[in-house]
């Protein structure tokens, strides 16, 4: 089974599909791309998506329809609480808040960047908290890493990674601080709490080495964990 963060994305035009298609694979998502409603209500039902991008003007079932089905439709096609992005060449504040009023997460108009797209994926599945794979519930973390807290299980890329109990608690608190420094001072008192007096940030410093050498592609030089000089780590989710 992949962990990996799967997304579903519903357009019409292909230049839309393979532009939002390239920026998602980069960013490390799983991409399902399909043209019609149809196919979208389809491929809910069969592969179980982390996020679907939801074109608003597609020919036959249309997005408002589906989205509608996904939060209170029929039992074949209900998934109240999947993530939706919706995608609308419409600038109008009706299909904005009629959209929102279904239950998007998110809405975006054309055009866009791509990238940005990118970024608010992340963002709703953050906001969403967790994700459902079709058997455990699994957190994302933006870099290609999973973690299950009640398992205290992590993956990197699909792959079990095995973590002793504080890398695990340092792992989880880089992924509660994303893109914000922490310092080793401030993790110290985090991780180790009560055991913190007798430990030094070489402590950190050791357990961020590990964290990197399973996680990190080449650990000399971090993608995901780096090292702010002088003051202490950020978690580039």
């Amino acid at each position: 089974m992949s962990f990996r963060r799967h997304v579903l994305v519903v357009d019409d035009d292909e230049g839309v599909r393979t532009g939002v298609t390239w920026a998602l694979e980069a960013d490390g998502f799983e991409v399902t791309a399909v043209d019609n409603g149809i196919a979208a209500l389809d491929s809910i039902k069969s592969s179980l998506p982390s996020l679907v991008v939801l074109d608003l003007s597609l020919p036959g079932v249309g997005g408002l329809d589906i989205l509608r089905r996904l939060r209170s439709g029929d039992g074949q096609t209900a998934q109240s609480s999947l993530p939706v992005i919706v995608l609308s060449g419409r600038d109008g504040e009706t299909d904005r808040i009629v959209g929102l009023d279904l239950g998007a997460d998110d809405y975006l108009v054309k055009p866009f960047s791509p990238g940005e797209l990118a970024a608010r994926a992340r963002s709703v599945l953050r906001r969403s908290a967790v994700y459902n794979t079709g058997a455990r519930v699994f957190e994302p973390t933006g870099v290609g890493v999973e973690i299950d807290r009640e398992s205290r299980h992590a993956w990197l890329d699909g792959a079990p990674v095995e973590l002793p109990a504080k890398e695990f608690d340092l792992l989880a608190y880089f992924v509660d601080h994303p893109q914000r420094v922490c310092t080793r001072s401030e993790l110290l008192a985090a991780v180790w709490s009560s055991h913190a007096g007798w430990q030094t940030e070489a402590t950190v410093t050791e357990h961020v080495y590990r964290l990197r050498q399973k996680l990190e592609d080449d650990p000399s030089r971090p993608r995901r964990l780096r090292t702010i000089r002088s003051v202490g780590y950020r978690w580039e989710a």
